[in-house]
């Protein structure tokens, strides 16, 4: 799933036009290496996550984010993130756009800093899910734990 993405490339096409398929192969494959790095950060990571809104997708993983200006059905590496269990916030049926900006960010390291002011305001995914899903979002792989009725 990772391999086509990465040989349809505009370079690594160009490069297998021009005959030098050995180095776009291993461009190819570091491409599939670093990929798959990200796949894995995306599964250890406390607060790792993809969210896909009108402005494409992105997998925040901490201090990296991974984007495509593509939904994630265009974005294999997100697909497969969200296959293996990697929290999915879709925010393309959010219609309050200004409430939506005003929320905080998703800390990096799994901490909370919930103070209600300040433009450095982070929470833990935990607390933002609960944020975003009262705007409307749909929510796959919810990291919560179940509450039983």
């Amino acid at each position: 799933m990772l391999r086509a993405p990465a040989a349809s490339w505009w370079r690594h096409r160009e490069l297998r036009r021009t005959g030098q398929t050995a180095l776009a192969q291993r461009l190819e494959r570091e491409t599939v290496l670093r990929d798959l790095g990200y796949l894995k950060q995306a599964a250890s990571l406390p607060n790792a996550h993809v969210i896909c809104g009108e402005g494409g997708t992105f997998i925040y993983l901490g201090w990296t984010t991974v984007s495509s200006f593509a939904p994630i059905e265009r974005f294999p590496l997100a697909t497969l993130a969200v296959a293996r269990g990697t929290p999915f916030i879709d925010i393309r049926p959010v219609t309050d756009v200004i409430a939506f900006a005003n929320l905080p960010r998703v800390t990096r390291d799994g901490s909370d800093d919930s103070e209600p002011w300040g433009p450095g305001r982070s929470v833990s995914l935990i607390t933002y899910i609960d944020m975003v899903e009262q705007l409307g979002v749909s929510i796959t792989n919810d990291p919560r734990p179940r509450q039983s009725a």
